[in-house]
């Protein structure tokens, strides 16, 4: 098991076609995904991307983007190792100890909060001024 396992759902009140044509907007994925070099292995079209990690972590990413009623909800998976200093493709796990414990534990809710304020962010582009109960857009 990896030592930051994220799993994310955001609805976002949009056609999931316009949250897809984001996610494959490149230019984000840096910022979404900061200290993380990506690699498509899978891209699955409207439904989403599938990457490799490496560089300061090491293995998988996965924006899936499902309809759902009259919006989108965007599934957010990273799945990650952080790697040996001076490689990019070396995982080295959190030491199993206290302090190492403590470290995976901080780094794991760093991720979440940055991954969930740019969830937030894509929500309130794509939603705009759209008020509770109107129809997506």
């Amino acid at each position: 098991m990896p030592s930051i396992d994220l799993v994310d759902e955001t609805y976002i009140a949009a056609a999931p076609e316009r949250v897809a044509a984001i996610v494959h907007e490149k230019q984000r994925w840096s910022e979404w995904f900061p200290k993380i070099e990506l690699t498509v292995f899978m891209d699955r079209d409207e439904k989403g991307i599938r990457w490799s990690a490496s560089g300061d972590y090491v293995g998988s990413v996965e924006l899936w983007v499902e309809p759902f009623g009259d919006g989108t909800i965007l599934h957010h998976y990273l799945r990650v190792d952080p790697t040996v200093s001076g490689t990019n493709q070396e995982p080295q796990p959190y030491p199993d100890t206290l302090a190492g414990r403590r470290q995976g534990s901080k780094e794991r809710v760093a991720r979440a909060n940055h991954w969930k304020a740019k969830a937030w962010a894509l929500k309130d582009e794509l939603e705009g001024d759209r008020k509770a109960g109107e129809k997506a857009s």
